[in-house]
C-alpha cells in the first residue's frame, strides 16, 4: 500500500484545530485579555438595536436564541441574519426553552435542538456548535446528548441578575467585583430586558475598553474562531 501524499498533523495540531470538547460544561474564556458578552433568550424586538450598539463598539456579541420564547424566530430573522453577517456568532438555547429541559429524554433534548438547527439554516445557512441550556441545566442526559449532537455546553462565570430584576447598575457592579483579570469572562445576560441592551451593553462596551479587553464572540474566546458552526439541512419552513 502506498503511503499518503500528506504529513499527518500531530494530535495536539489537531485538537487544538478541532475546538473545545462537545458535551463538556464550560463556563470561561480559555485566555486572558478578552471577554464574550453572551446572550439568552432572544431573538426579540431589541435584537436589531443589541447588534447596532455592539457594532458601534466594535464589539462581537454571542446570541444564544430559541425558537418560540419572545415569539416565532422567523419574526426576527433580518435581526438575526444581520448578527450572523456583522460577525456576532449565532448559537442554540433550544427550540421552546422548557423549563424541564434537564430532566427531557435524549430524544426530547435532540428534538428541541434539530428543530432550531432546521430554522438557523434557514435563516443564516448554517447550524450552531455552540449551546447554553436553558436555566443553565446540565443533568440527567443533557450533556451526553450534546455531546452526541457535537454541542460545546456553555453557562458563564458572571451572572448579571437581569432575569432576577437586578438593574444595570447591580449588574455592572458584578463586573467590577469580578475584575478584568485571568481568562476572559463569559457572563449571562439577557437581550430581552431593554435596560441590557440600553444601559448595561454600552456601559459594559466602555468597561472593556477602560481595562484593555477585546470583546470577542464566545468561540473566539475559547480559541475556537473558525469553530461556531456546521452545515446543515434546512426546510421550506417560513413560521413556528
Amino acid at each position: 500500500m502506498g503511503t499518503a501524499a500528506y504529513p499527518l498533523e500531530d494530535p495536539i495540531t489537531m485538537m487544538k484545530r478541532a475546538g473545545p470538547a462537545a458535551g463538556q460544561v464550560i463556563t470561561k474564556c480559555s485566555k486572558s485579555g478578552v471577554i464574550a458578552l453572551a446572550y439568552d433568550d432572544g431573538p426579540y424586538q431589541y435584537t436589531q438595536k443589541l447588534v447596532d450598539t455592539l457594532n458601534a463598539g466594535g464589539a462581537k456579541g454571542t446570541f444564544f436564541v430559541t425558537g418560540t420564547l419572545y415569539g416565532c424566530i422567523y419574526n426576527q430573522k433580518s435581526a438575526l441574519k444581520n448578527a450572523y453577517d456583522s460577525g456576532h456568532q449565532i448559537a442554540s438555547h433550544s427550540w421552546t426553552h422548557p423549563s424541564n429541559f434537564g430532566s427531557l429524554s435524549a430524544s426530547e433534548l435532540t428534538s428541541q435542538m434539530t428543530k432550531l438547527e432546521t430554522a438557523l439554516v434557514n435563516i443564516i445557512g448554517k447550524k450552531p456548535t455552540y449551546m447554553r441550556p436553558p436555566y443553565l441545566a446540565t443533568g440527567g442526559s443533557v450533556l451526553s446528548t450534546m455531546k452526541n449532537l457535537g454541542y460545546r455546553v456553555i453557562t458563564d462565570d458572571i451572572d448579571a441578575g437581569d432575569w432576577n430584576n437586578k438593574t444595570p447598575q447591580q449588574s455592572e457592579q458584578l463586573f467590577t467585583q469580578a475584575g478584568a483579570g485571568g481568562n476572559g469572562h463569559i457572563p449571562l445576560m439577557h437581550e430581552v430586558y431593554a435596560s441590557t441592551v440600553n444601559t448595561l451593553t454600552p456601559w459594559l462596551i466602555n468597561w472593556a475598553k477602560s481595562n484593555n479587553l477585546k470583546i470577542v464572540t464566545v468561540a473566539e474566546c475559547l480559541g475556537d474562531p473558525d469553530g461556531a458552526y456546521a452545515s446543515g439541512t434546512g426546510s421550506s419552513q417560513t413560521s413556528c
